[in-house]
């Protein structure tokens, strides 16, 4: 798969709230960083990751993330996102860039 597939089928994954699909497309473990400082996000990062999607999967039963942009340069996906039916109904903008590799997402950043 190319890096834009393997990042559509986490967020139809996502939007499905398949948890496990969801997963499936990142390497345990994932790193996740805000961007720019490069800082960790621990509360997001490695075995968080899990968690952390598990929670919101189960408070948010509406979450829907609508692709608005994306550029792509070889394994780099920078996706902007429009997210709505967060945490009871919140809406929100979201930029996220996707590091992939060969078969799955290695590195995320979050601009915050």
């Amino acid at each position: 798969m190319s890096p834009e597939e393997i990042v559509d089928g986490q967020l139809a994954a996502y939007n499905a709230g398949d948890l496990e699909k969801f997963l499936s497309y990142y390497i345990e473990d994932v790193p996740v960083y805000a961007f720019p400082s490069g800082e960790v996000l621990t509360d997001r990062s490695g075995p968080a990751f899990r968690d952390r999607y598990a929670k919101l999967f189960a408070s948010s039963p509406d979450l829907h993330a609508e692709l608005v942009s994306r550029v792509t340069e070889g394994r780099i996906v920078i996706d902007q996102e429009r997210v709505t039916g967060f945490m009871g109904g919140e809406e929100r903008t979201a930029v996220a860039l996707y590091e992939v590799g060969e078969e799955r997402i290695e590195r995320v950043w979050f601009v915050v």
